[in-house]
C-alpha cells in the first residue's frame, strides 16, 4: 500500500482565491493536465482550510491577497495543521519582501499569477516531488534584498567561506540546483547519478547548514551567499 501511494501518478490540488475568475480559469487549465485533478476551490483561507482539512489534497494553490487571513498566515496555519502539504503561492506581488516571507512561512514555491498553464503543472510537479521554485521574475528582486554590505568584515567573510568548506565541490553543485527549485529526480539527471544518490546529497546538505528543509537551504544560500 506504501507503495502505490508514493508512485501516485495524480497530484490533487485545491485553490484558494478571492476571484472567481481566476479560480475558474485555474482550474480549467490545470484539468487539461493528465497528472493534476483539481479536487477544490475556495474564496477565502478559512473556507479554504476546512476544505483541506478534509480533501487532504497534494498541493494548495495559495493567493497572497485574500480577504480577511491573508495567504501567508493562513500557509503557517496549513503548515502547523498538515507540514508535510505542498503550498505554492500564487499572486501578482514582486516584491522581494514577500518572497522571503513567503518561504519562510512554509511555501514551497512562490509563482506570478502569468505564469503560462503548462509552466505552473510542471511547478506543482516539482513541487508535489518535493523540490522548491520561485518565479524567475523575482528570484533576482528576492536576491537584491539582501545586499551586499559595502564593507564587508573579515567575520562576515569567514563565516561564508566556513559554510563552503563544509559542502564539497558536488554539494555545492547541488545547492545550485535547489536554489532553482528542481526536484530530486531532475538532479539526478542532471548530475547523471540515481535518484538515491541525489536525494543522498540532499540530506547531506540540510545537515551541513543546519536547516529543515530544501526551501530553507535555498533561502540561506541566497542570504549568506553560499552559492
Amino acid at each position: 500500500m506504501t507503495q502505490i501511494m508514493h508512485k501516485k501518478e495524480v497530484i490533487s490540488v485545491v485553490i484558494v482565491e478571492d476571484y472567481k475568475l481566476t479560480r475558474v480559469g485555474l482550474k480549467s487549465a490545470l484539468n487539461e493536465y493528465e497528472h493534476i485533478n483539481v479536487v477544490g476551490e475556495a474564496e477565502d483561507a478559512d473556507q479554504g482550510i476546512k476544505m483541506i482539512n478534509n480533501l487532504k489534497p497534494d498541493v494548495v494553490l495559495m493567493d497572497l491577497g485574500l480577504p480577511g487571513m491573508n495567504g501567508l498566515e493562513a500557509t503557517i496555519k496549513l503548515k502547523e495543521m498538515q507540514p508535510n502539504i505542498k503550498v505554492i503561492i500564487l499572486t501578482s506581488h514582486e516584491r522581494g519582501e514577500e518572497v522571503i516571507a513567503a518561504l519562510g512561512s512554509g511555501a514551497n514555491a512562490y509563482c506570478l499569477k502569468d505564469i503560462t498553464p503548462e509552466t505552473l503543472s510542471e511547478v506543482i510537479k516539482n513541487v508535489a516531488e518535493g523540490a522548491c521554485w520561485v518565479d524567475p521574475a523575482v528570484s533576482s528582486v528576492a536576491l537584491n534584498f539582501f545586499p551586499k554590505p559595502e564593507n564587508v568584515t573579515l567575520l562576515q567573510s569567514t563565516e561564508v567561506q566556513d559554510a563552503r568548506a563544509q559542502l564539497t565541490e558536488r554539494e555545492l553543485e547541488v545547492l545550485k540546483h535547489l536554489v532553482k527549485g528542481k526536484s530530486n529526480t531532475e538532479i539526478a539527471k542532471e548530475l547523471i547519478v540515481s535518484v538515491h544518490t541525489a536525494k543522498a546529497h540532499v540530506c547531506s546538505i540540510l545537515q551541513k547548514l543546519c536547516v529543515d528543509d530544501r526551501v530553507q537551504a535555498a533561502v540561506k544560500a541566497i542570504k549568506e551567499n553560499i552559492i
